[in-house]
């Protein structure tokens, strides 16, 4: 059974666009060009929801806010809006990712497919024994250990939870905020410091070229993001400098 995509976009140009590439990869499509038209398509459950921002009825961060209030169901952004800001608040409404106009249908595609598969894997906290693995980056919860192509890679406890939280969530943009409450502590969310320095050491022991990180992807003024395997890796260049 096909997977369906809620396009909420009132550029009719762009919704024949996002229709055109997601159905031509298997999706079926349902189009509501107002917020108040996304709302009622949520009554048709779509397993995932491409939206705009800039609707004529609404802010689309409204309708991230609303629509978390009854549903898990995945949220790409997708926006001519490229201010820090507007991205953080969209992600701290529950957006799952965020995408900056103009974007190549690879790339939508490919964060398309994390975010539908972190939905169907999702179960809350992980397991004390959990495993994840990306590329070559792999990490035992339970045995507590990280290796980078086999190799064994010894990490401080900060840097294990980090690379951790960001293993789990593997091709979603995490905000500062959600990263230093989910490894420091509610205390801590104010404290962006903390996160420059400790992926920065992060990069030098994962990452084969720390200056042009190829997996600890950063979002400016946002946060970080892991990339997912079958992601592009020239798909959202990450700058060096966290």
């Amino acid at each position: 059974m096909s997977q369906t995509v809620l396009i909420v976009e009132d550029e009719v140009a762009m919704r024949r666009l996002l229709r055109a590439a997601l159905t031509a990869h298997g999706y079926a499509v349902i189009e509501a060009a107002t917020a108040a038209a996304g709302r009622a398509a949520l009554a048709e459950a779509p397993d995932l929801i491409v939206l705009d921002l800039g609707l004529p009825d609404g802010d689309g961060v409204d309708f991230v806010t609303a629509t978390r209030r009854r549903s898990a169901v995945p949220i790409i952004v997708v926006s001519a809006r490229d201010r820090e800001a507007d991205k953080i608040r969209a992600l701290d409404a529950g957006a799952d990712d965020y995408l900056t106009k103009p974007f190549g249908a690879g790339e939508l595609l490919a964060r398309l497919r994390v975010a539908l598969r972190h939905a169907a894997s999702a179960a809350g906290d992980p397991a004390p024994d959990a495993r994840y693995a990306v590329g070559p980056i792999a990490v035992d919860c339970g045995r507590h250990t990280v290796t980078v192509d086999g190799a064994a890679v010894h990490l401080t406890p900060i840097e294990f939870r980090l690379l951790a939280e960001l293993l789990q969530h593997a091709g979603k943009v995490l905000t500062h905020r959600h990263l230093l409450r989910a490894v420091w502590g509610p205390g801590a969310v104010g404290e962006t410091h903390y996160l420059r320095v400790h992926m920065a050491a992060l990069r030098r022991k994962i990452e084969p070229a720390p200056a042009r990180p190829r997996w600890l992807l950063t979002e400016p003024g946002v946060g970080y993001r892991m990339r997912a395997e079958d992601e592009p890796a020239g798909a959202t260049p990450g700058p060096g400098a966290p």
